[in-house]
């Protein structure tokens, strides 16, 4: 089974490359009177910034963090935490009623269940396009509230092998951070993980607890300064 903390590396990583990807120095000396030439160093300057997050902190979220404040996203202090994450939580609520989307609260953590029958079909890896305007509806939200993180997880029930449950749920995972990315999100706002059948929330001897099994969970982390 792949280790989920490697993956939730490797996905960070594989971001910050994107990240500064999109503003690479190829050696070659540039004009002077090039207007885009500032915002190219301030990109170049961001990129790093978030690669040198990626690197530090003692795990995959607290990288995540630094790397959003290198690129410049400012963090949340004190009690600003607890209003910012109850306003965000009344708009996704708003935003997502009637869809089949479960929103809770952990604290300051907002949690956002996708169960798999609204959001796949059984043993499918693709988004039923039915489910776009309630991802839409999230994807607003949360560039609406940038200062936050966004952890995505797939989990699935027991039937099957661990390594087919294992490779469902991280390419479900995906393909719901992928389509709200795609929206116009920050990549190097996502983590991305599969936990296989690891994770019930529910009674795997029946079919409905296996349905409860089978979803996708979003966890909107603040982003502290």
């Amino acid at each position: 089974m792949r280790n989920p903390s490697r993956a939730l590396l490797a996905t960070a990583v594989a971001g910050a490359v994107l990240f500064t990807g999109c503003a690479s120095y190829t050696g070659q000396t540039s004009d002077p009177n090039d207007p885009n030439r500032t915002r190219r160093g301030a990109l170049i300057g961001a990129g790093i910034g978030a690669v040198a997050g990626l690197l530090s902190g003692s795990d995959a979220t607290e990288r995540r963090q630094r790397a959003l404040v290198g690129a410049g996203v400012g963090g949340l202090t004190g009690g600003a935490v607890g209003a910012y994450q109850d306003r965000q939580e009344a708009e996704l609520r708003r935003q997502t009623a009637g869809t089949g989307i479960v929103v809770d609260r952990e604290g300051d953590v907002i949690k956002l269940n996708l169960p798999d029958g609204v959001t796949f079909d059984f043993n499918r890896t693709e988004l039923k396009p039915q489910f776009y305007p309630a991802l839409n509806n999230v994807a607003r939200t949360l560039a609406e509230y940038n200062q936050t993180i966004v952890e995505v997880a797939g989990h699935t029930d027991n039937i099957g092998s661990d390594a087919v449950n294992q490779r469902i749920s991280e390419q479900r995972a995906s393909a719901v951070a992928n389509y709200l990315i795609g929206q116009g999100l920050m990549r190097e706002r996502f983590e991305i993980v599969g936990f296989g059948k690891t994770m019930p929330i529910a009674d795997n001897s029946t079919e409905q607890g296996r349905a409860l099994n089978r979803r996708v969970e979003i966890r909107v982390v603040p982003l502290r300064g």
